[in-house]
């Protein structure tokens, strides 16, 4: 028995489990599926793609995509302590006030959520107006800033875009280097920012390589979960609460599992009906990406990694190549005049990106493209069968509104004319997969061939629909979701420092305290 139950030991569930805990009369026990972050590969920033497809990844794919030729888009997501933050490219971008702002929900406006993200991070260029020092999440600057990237920057300046050192600050839009989720050159996970340094606590319990398979239920009221172990049955039970915090694909598919989701799909199952909720697993939104890819002679991309001298400065000095996050550089731009906040996103590595991450560079190459920030289309996540080992239908339906079709295009167009800049010139030798010509009609079917996506899945249990304000599953009792599943829409950015931050405020509902103030947040800060 705990007072807390927490699914998923990800970049919500490590901070959960972490401030709960800061009170030594509360218990909480923190399930997660995979195992803990031992692998070598998770703490040296350059290798995070050799976990793809291992057992520290759920190795999920879409279903059938209708509008991208009927391919299947693979999705990686952490299964280790630390989920996806432990796998991902630490990129550490919060999103555009005008994405809180238009959740319109209580308590999640921007300047109520900025608090936040400050007591989280430990920025080391210093605290400031919208910056934080001391919090767990150690925030960097990039160590590696290879000169491709720094190329990349100076092209899209050259083809008329202005620059910005700061994506979290007054001003979204422009390019530059990214900030990353780092420590010493080593990647800085939720776990290792949040889980380790509390494992300590008697009043925590981590359960690692468990699989959650049900909420259970005395009549409305969430009493624990059911899950197993190997072939060994785990039950645990929750005297306050159970809180999902499983993932955007996950946390659906764990309470359509519960009973808790469309009553015709449950029953078509054989899965018991706790509570009729259509809505759950719908609102799926994803940033879409599309990678141009150009070889050059030049001995600079990440294929000198392997040489052993940059292993030795990694392990002595955390610089060179191997802190790379891979993408180093980005920017946000606006695909109309019209547009009130940024609607694109670009991101450039100083490697060979081939096959969404899944193949081998073959080339010294430079890979960046624009990806979607505001989808109008939306997709879901669904059961495909009762047996709990069964892994959730994703269908993202990626540009079913031919919206966002024509503003990837768009988004192809800036990333062709910035390769003929000529600050890039020593990198684009060779275009690697281009498109037939620059014509509408190329560039879409070029769309449809390359779209891989950003791996930012949100919106399958939203506040206002799924979830309250403070984040309480509607219709039942004791039962939380906290992951980005509850952001009504996709934030313009990266989503794992979102994520963190949901989590911190989380913490705060669950424990009944009162909402951080800015003064308050900055000296947690300082």
């Amino acid at each position: 028995m705990y007072d807390y139950v927490i699914v998923g030991a990800g970049s919500a569930g490590c901070v959960l489990a972490a401030r709960l805990t800061e009170d030594p009369d509360v218990s909480v026990c923190l399930v997660e599926a995979g195992p803990a972050d031992t692998s070598e590969n998770v703490h040296v920033p350059a290798a995070f793609g050799k976990l793809f497809r291992t057992r520290l990844d759920w190795d999920l794919d879409t279903h059938d995509e209708p509008h991208l030729n009927g391919r299947r888009v693979y999705l990686p997501r952490g299964r280790v302590l630390g989920g996806t933050s432990s796998i991902n490219a630490m990129i550490y971008v919060r999103g555009n006030r005008a994405d809180f702002d238009g959740w319109n929900q209580p308590g999640w406006s921007y300047d109520e959520l900025l608090p936040y993200f400050i007591r989280a991070e430990d920025n080391e260029r210093g605290a400031s107006e919208y910056h934080g020092v001391g919090g767990p999440l150690g925030v960097s600057d990039s160590r590696s800033r290879n000169v491709m990237s720094t190329a990349f920057v100076e092209a899209a300046l050259q083809a008329g875009y202005h620059a910005n050192d700061d994506f979290n600050g007054a001003e979204q839009d422009g390019f530059g280097l990214y900030q990353v989720t780092q420590r010493d050159g080593k990647r800085c996970s939720a776990a290792v920012a949040y889980l380790h340094p509390a494992m300590s606590r008697p009043n925590l319990t981590v359960l690692t390589n468990v699989d959650v398979h049900r909420v259970t239920f005395d009549g409305d009221r969430a009493t624990g979960v059911v899950g197993a172990r190997l072939d060994e049955e785990v039950v645990l039970r929750a005297e306050r609460e159970v809180v999902l915090a499983a993932g955007a694909y996950n946390s659906p598919h764990l309470l359509q599992l519960s009973g808790i989701g469309p009553a015709d799909l449950l029953r078509a199952l054989d899965v018991p009906v706790v509570l009729d909720q259509p809505l759950v697993g719908q609102n799926l939104q994803d940033h879409p990406h599309v990678m141009l890819v150009f070889a050059h002679s030049q001995p600079v991309s990440l294929l000198i990694a392997g040489d052993p001298k940059y292993a030795q400065e990694f392990v002595e000095h955390g610089t060179g190549p191997l802190t790379s996050n891979i993408g180093e550089a980005g920017g946000f731009f606006r695909s109309t005049d019209d547009l009130t906040a940024p609607d694109m996103q670009f991101l450039a590595g100083p490697v060979m990106f081939a096959d969404g991450g899944l193949g081998a560079p073959t080339d010294h190459a430079i890979s960046y493209g624009a990806c979607l920030l505001t989808p109008r289309s939306r997709g879901s996540v669904t059961i495909a069968s009762g047996d709990p080992t069964a892994k959730a239908k994703v269908q993202h339906n990626y540009y079913a509104d031919d919206e966002d079709m024509r503003a990837m295009v768009e988004g192809v167009r800036r990333g062709l004319e910035i390769a003929r800049q000529q600050a890039l010139s020593p990198y684009t030798e060779r275009h690697v997969g281009a498109p037939e010509s620059e014509s509408d009609a190329d560039l879409r079917e070029h769309v449809r061939r390359a779209t891989q996506t950003m791996y930012h899945p949100a919106g399958t249990c939203a506040m206002g629909t799924v979830v309250d304000a403070e984040l309480r599953v509607q219709g039942v009792r004791g039962l939380r979701v906290v992951d980005a599943s509850v952001m009504p829409t996709v934030v313009r950015g990266n989503t794992n420092a979102p994520t963190i931050a949901i989590a911190e405020k989380a913490a705060d509902l669950i424990l009944g305290r009162p909402a951080l103030e800015r003064a308050a947040a900055s000296a947690v800060s300082a």
